[in-house]
């Protein structure tokens, strides 16, 4: 067993560097837990109270309520349930950046599909032309989390084509160095104005209104996350009204590699 004496200065700096570290990690995992504690427990009770004595007092006016006052109301409780949803948001992103890692072999064609079916519109108002490729690899990471990623961009994917004429979604990879690969996926929907693609992956902003198209603005912050989780990296690229692609890297599983 080495000595004090035997650890060089340098040697005693990182291990002093890395107990910081994990000092700095335990603090801010304690930090969102009490985060998500305060939003599930702490928060939910006003907001419940909030939505309740709305209700109380609609049905106290009866009838005699005016049209202005009946409108008020309406806004009042619509707030309440926004803010149920971003909280609802916000606990979904704390699930994930605090959920224990567990890596396999994730069989993207199999999982593209199951997420396909269930995605696309059963209403029969518009049909979906799904381009995948038929050589996607398989690659190394957690499948629940991955397939929680995918389901956010395909959603997406299928929610910006609904005004589409013909609605198409491509989902292609190309090889990347050191067994990586990276994956795309493109719409001809909505687009975005290329000038704020920075603040796509960003908590609650949204590009579009909400009455052009509903949701809370939360599920790219997540596919970020889970993207970061595995190491790789995500990006954007779109244009209004010309579509949108998301491309994101990953690693290949070892057989996949090699």
């Amino acid at each position: 067993m080495e000595t004090p004496e035997e650890v060089s200065p340098a040697l005693q700096a990182a291990r002093a560097q890395v107990a910081d570290l994990q000092r700095q990690l335990a603090l801010a995992r304690q930090v969102l837990e009490e985060f998500t504690y305060s939003v599930s427990h702490d928060l939910r009770a006003p907001l419940r109270h909030v939505s309740a004595y709305i209700k109380i007092v609609r049905e106290d006016l009866g009838e005699a309520v005016d049209p202005g006052t009946l409108s008020h109301l309406q806004t009042a409780g619509d707030a309440a349930l926004q803010m149920g949803r971003l909280m609802d948001g916000l606990l979904e992103l704390s699930r994930t950046a605090r959920a224990e890692l567990q890596p396999s072999r994730v069989d993207l064609p199999r999982l593209l599909d199951e997420l396909k079916d269930k995605l696309t519109p059963t209403n029969g108002e518009r049909r979906i032309l799904w381009r995948i490729a038929h050589d996607l690899p398989a690659v190394q990471g957690d499948l629940a989390l991955l397939g929680q990623m995918l389901t956010c961009l395909l959603g997406n994917a299928v929610k910006f084509t609904r005004h589409a004429e013909a609605p198409t979604i491509d989902i292609g990879w190309r090889a990347l160095e050191g067994g990586w690969c990276e994956l795309h996926v493109q719409d001809n929907g909505a687009g975005f104005d290329a000038r704020f693609a920075d603040k796509l992956f960003r908590v609650f902003q949204r590009l579009h209104s909400s009455k052009q198209f509903e949701g809370i603005g939360i599920g790219l912050a997540l596919a970020r996350l889970v993207v970061e989780r595995h190491g790789g990296t995500i990006h954007a690229r779109g244009e209004a009204g010309s579509g949108c692609r998301i491309s994101l890297t990953l690693p290949m599983a070892p057989c996949a590699a090699a």
